[in-house]
C-alpha cells in the first residue's frame, strides 16, 4: 500500500492511499454485520475526499513494515514537503481531538432524541463518527510516530505543474494517467472537485 500527498486542483494538500482491489470475504456476527452496514450507510452520506482521507489515517494503524512510503508531487524541496507533511499530520490529529471534545458535549443531549418513537438515530450516528474519528486519531498518531520516507513521483509532479499553472485542459489525462499508473479509483472526484 501507498501514501499519497499531493495539492488538489484548489492547491490544498490531499491525503489518500491506495486501495485494495476487494474486500476479504469474511463471515461476521450479526452485531459485526450490522456496524458494517451503518459504517457504509454513514460513508455513502460522506463526501469522497473526506472519506478517502480518514480511511488513509485509519490505515496508518496497521501499517507494518518498514517505514511509511508516501509519494509527493516534486515541484518543492524534500526537506519542505516533510516538514509540512508534519505539520499536516499534527494539525490532522488536533483537528481530530477537537471534533471528538465536540462530539463528547453533544453525546449526552441525544437523549432528548430518546423521546421520539423510533430509534435514536441522532445518537447512533453520533456513536458511529465517534468511533470513526477515534481510530483515524490512534491512526494519525501512529503515522506521526513512524519513520517515513517520502519520494517524488513524476505523475504526481506532472499533475502539480499543471495545478500551478491553472491548465484546466490537462487534468482530464493526468488523472487518467495518475489511475492507470497507480492503480487508484476515483482520483478525479479527490483532486478535481
Amino acid at each position: 500500500m501507498t501514501f499519497f500527498f499531493v495539492r488538489d486542483s484548489r492547491r490544498r494538500y490531499r491525503y489518500f492511499s491506495t486501495e485494495p482491489v476487494r474486500p476479504i470475504p469474511l463471515k461476521f456476527s450479526r452485531a459485526r454485520e450490522a456496524w458494517l452496514a451503518a459504517k457504509k450507510k454513514l460513508l455513502s452520506i460522506l463526501p469522497s475526499r473526506l472519506i478517502r482521507q480518514e480511511q488513509a489515517f485509519e490505515r496508518g494503524l496497521t501499517w507494518k513494515g518498514g517505514p511509511l512510503p508516501v509519494l509527493y508531487g516534486g515541484l518543492e524541496d524534500p526537506g519542505h514537503i516533510a516538514r509540512h507533511f508534519e505539520r499536516f499530520l499534527r494539525a490532522q490529529r488536533l483537528r481530530h481531538i477537537l471534533l471528538l471534545a465536540g462530539e463528547a458535549v453533544l453525546m449526552p443531549f441525544t437523549w432528548v432524541a430518546a423521546l421520539l418513537p423510533g430509534p435514536n438515530i441522532f445518537f447512533y450516528l453520533l456513536a458511529l463518527l465517534v468511533l470513526l474519528q477515534i481510530a483515524a486519531l490512534r491512526g494519525l498518531s501512529r503515522a506521526l510516530r513512524l519513520e517515513r520516507h517520502l519520494a517524488a513521483d513524476p505523475l504526481l509532479t506532472a499533475w502539480e505543474e499543471a495545478v500551478a499553472a491553472g491548465d484546466k485542459n490537462r487534468f482530464p489525462e493526468l488523472l487518467d494517467s495518475l489511475e492507470r499508473g497507480h492503480g487508484l479509483r476515483a482520483v478525479r472526484k479527490l483532486l478535481w472537485p
